[in-house]
């Protein structure tokens, strides 16, 4: 997970902090000490490092800070407003033009993800009620135009493409095509190399030139760490970027770039990939990042998640089988599949507030065991045990039991969770009736478009 070590870090500097109650300078100035030393780690750029903690330290040695009854709630709010300032304050949208089409031009380092993140954004504004047209505009790598095909096909978009030949007139002539053929988003897949050279910008800057782009992204792999923000900064100077895509945000990066990028070149990070699948694509939020930095959660990103995952009236209809406590062990399923839509577990409960920053990869791990046993068990029940599990007596516990490769005591804990379940909601369901004011046993999970999580996770 991105930020790991640098969240652990922080959270460990600010937890000493609040133990000591009041704050003097001098504690103040050593816990920055250990914050500046957090991000070095972490890979951000020195002299990013260095300004911010003095812009920290500045505001945070005040007498209003030092003063104060709660003078290390006040440093994290001063570092998690530094934090959003750093990453850009705000959400940086692509520039559309009114008269369509939008031309984006995708460049990078090749391996940086460049053809892959042209699908998962034509995808993501497909979603948006865009008419995108993928261009091939990388004519030199083995299998390049063959993989934007692939890519293009799952995201159901099509592919533009004219072979080996010149990317300039390939890139014009799919403009062209779009203007014909009714496509408001053009995306160019540009070619890459293994570093920046003479030959790929100036050929970059003959598209760019061709075809005006309105928006020209950099998508940088996150895993680079520290060179990452050299190459952003090679590419701003030729072609001036308009905004940068960070690949790999989701795996075992330390984040550097993410924190250096915007600082170095001024150019904001648009979006960033979050997984392997071609919907693993988030527009990026400076203020949500730092917020999952300090271990803070990111619950807005939550809802958007689950609001584009679930099906509302399917949640609706869930939340009534509920109240009624007819939720059987088909509905489990359902829900389940669901929540894994949303991504891996560990990434989805970072996002909580008060379990982010404190769930464990071992947890998250075991959660997902736990899923994935349940969701065994279900499927080697019949489809009359599902729907009535009073059904399952000690005989058909053993053959599920063998189906699923578990022992019966986990058919039994099962069985059980399902009965306690549904009679808490009982309970809801009755005080309800006598007239007493309860809270909604579905008030925020509705509000997210989900049900209730399953039972049975280890945390």
């Amino acid at each position: 997970m991105a930020f790991e070590g640098l969240s652990d870090k922080l959270s460990a500097v600010f937890k000493k902090m609040r133990s000591k109650g009041k704050l003097k300078e001098s504690d103040i100035k050593e816990a920055m000490r250990e914050v500046r030393l957090a991000l070095l780690e972490a890979d951000v750029n020195y002299k990013v490092a260095k300004d911010f903690i003095a812009k920290v330290t500045e505001k945070a040695v005040g007498d209003e800070v030092l003063e104060s009854l709660t003078p290390a709630q006040m440093v994290i709010k001063i570092v998690n407003d530094e934090l959003t300032d750093l990453m850009g304050q705000s959400n940086a949208r692509l520039n559309f033009t009114s008269h369509p089409p939008t031309i984006v031009m995708m460049c990078g380092l090749q391996g940086s993800g460049k053809t892959t993140h042209s699908a998962k954004l034509a995808l993501h504004f497909k979603g948006q009620g865009k008419r995108p047209l993928l261009v091939a505009c990388d004519v030199y790598r083995p299998a390049a135009i063959e993989q934007l095909k692939v890519v293009g096909g799952k995201a159901g978009v099509p592919v533009f493409e004219l072979g080996q030949g010149n990317p300039v007139e390939i890139a014009c002539k799919a403009v062209a095509h779009a203007k014909d053929h009714g496509n408001d988003l053009v995306i160019l897949d540009t070619a890459g190399r293994l570093h920046i050279d003479e030959t790929l910008m100036g050929e970059l800057e003959s598209i760019k030139q061709a075809v005006q782009p309105q928006e020209i992204l950099l998508v940088i792999d996150s895993m680079v760490g520290q060179d990452a923000v050299n190459v952003a900064q090679k590419f701003n100077e030729t072609l001036e970027i308009d905004g940068v895509l960070l690949t790999k945000l989701d795996g075992d990066t330390r984040g550097g770039a993410a924190l250096s990028v915007r600082a170095v070149t001024g150019k904001p990070i648009k979006f960033v990939g979050t997984g392997e699948k071609l919907g693993d694509l988030e527009p990026f939020y400076p203020d949500r990042m730092a917020s999952r930095i300090l271990g803070m959660g990111d619950v807005l990103t939550l809802i958007e998640k689950a609001q584009s995952e679930f099906d509302a009236k399917q949640a609706a209809q869930m939340a009534e089988k509920l109240r009624k406590s007819s939720f059987d062990f088909n509905d489990m399923l359902e829900q389940m599949r669901q929540i894994k839509k949303m991504g891996p577990l560990a990434n989805v409960m970072n996002m909580i507030p008060g379990v982010a920053g404190k769930l464990k990869d071992e947890d998250a791990e075991k959660g997902e065991r736990e899923m994935r046993r349940i969701e065994a068990i279900i499927l080697s029940m019949t489809p009359a045990e599902r729907e009535k599990p009073s059904l399952i007596n000690p005989s058909r516990k053993r053959r599920i039991a063998a189906g699923s490769g578990v022992d019966v005591a986990d058919i039994n804990r099962l069985l059980r969770q399902n009965e306690m379940m549904q009679k808490m909601f009982r309970s809801a369901t009755n005080m309800g009736k006598k007239g007493k004011r309860r809270k909604n046993p579905f008030a925020g999970m509705g509000g997210m478009g989900m049900p209730p999580p399953p039972t049975g996770f280890p945390f």
